[in-house]
């Protein structure tokens, strides 16, 4: 099968290299032989081709956390999905519900295990979901990190409800779905960018407001503003050093604060009484369970939420997908298209 491979941590986007690889052997017990149709890219994946991703990464690895397709087999014990079915593969692949347990990254896909740029990829039952069945393969495979982690952020952190406030930051793949969540369940969504185009775009979607930081520096103070001196029931905090500080001033007290990633780098110092001063609820994750994802295809399947492709890219141009991605012009998911 033809499949992609890195072969290490910070190699570079140059080092991508388009190989043939065995397929996958036949599923083993509560295993799912998926045949791959398409990616999708997430910061994650342009932070491990630079070395700058927070977790081991194997040597080697088949890159990308997000696909889809359909089951071309299963094994012994597998009720959950069968041959045809069209499916995404769970971020992490040993995480079906509750708390996450101790060592969950050891089964992250792209990382410390073989991801999706594949034609074929042996999944766990419990880490595959089916994907809505208004959406194309495409579209489903832009789901699993970006769309998860946001509404584990969302509703399962911040527990948001119709009426509250939401800040997101930029107009990458998190705060676009998290922008389209809001929409679909009453939350008024605020949204940061440098670009007014970007904003436009995102007021189309939906946003109740949006803030350009490059000519409003002062971005807490306008969400403040806009909620009438209040400030937002929850940040969804992705900028890390160069944004953090201004988020606890953006939230209410009482507010919540979810640490998804680090754009702008990890915060080398965290002042405490910023959390005494809003009363604040700060917590970290990364991405969720299988049944989080779950949840998450019902509400985008009610709603008929479709997800924002920014752009779709052949197989044979990868390394060009990653470079759209570093340029920071794209607005919501890349996808590779695989066959």
């Amino acid at each position: 099968m033809k499949a992609y491979r890195l072969p290490r941590g910070g190699a570079g986007i140059e080092s991508l290299a388009r190989v043939e690889r065995p397929e996958p052997s036949k599923p083993g017990h509560r295993q799912v032989l998926v045949k791959v149709r398409a990616c999708s890219l997430n910061f994650r994946d342009l932070s491990i081709v630079r070395g700058s991703y927070r977790m081991p990464v194997r040597d080697n690895v088949i890159p990308l956390s997000d696909g889809a397709g359909e089951v071309a087999e299963v094994g012994a014990g597998v009720t959950n999905v069968k041959a045809g079915d069209r499916v995404a593969g769970n971020f992490f692949q040993r995480w079906p519900s509750g708390d996450p347990v101790p060592d969950a990254h050891a089964s992250a896909l792209g990382g410390s295990i073989d991801g999706m740029l594949a034609e074929y990829a042996l999944l766990e039952e419990e880490g595959v979901v089916k994907i809505p069945p208004h959406l194309s393969l495409e579209e489903g495979a832009t789901l699993p990190c970006a769309a998860v982690t946001v509404w584990h952020a969302m509703m399962e952190h911040a527990k948001l409800k119709a009426g509250d406030t939401v800040l997101l930051q930029g107009t990458g793949g998190v705060s676009i779905f998290g922008l389209q969540f809001a929409r679909a369940m009453g939350i008024a969504a605020i949204i940061t960018s440098s670009s007014d185009e970007k904003l436009k775009r995102a007021k189309a979607l939906g946003a109740a407001h949006g803030i350009n930081y490059k000519t409003t520096p002062d971005w807490d103070k306008a969400a403040i503003e806009f909620t009438g001196g209040r400030g937002v029931d929850q940040v969804v905090e992705v900028g890390g050093a160069a944004t953090l500080t201004r988020s606890f001033h953006a939230i209410r007290v009482g507010g919540k604060i979810t640490l998804i990633g680090g754009l702008s780098g990890g915060a080398s110092e965290l002042n405490p009484g910023l959390i005494f001063a809003r009363r604040a609820n700060v917590q970290g994750i990364s991405v969720g369970s299988t049944q989080m994802f779950n949840a998450m295809n019902r509400a985008i399947e009610v709603n008929a939420i479709r997800p924002v492709i920014d752009k779709v890219f052949d197989f044979a141009d990868t390394p060009e997908a990653y470079r759209h991605m570093a340029s920071g012009a794209h607005f919501g998911k890349i996808v590779i298209r695989v066959g």
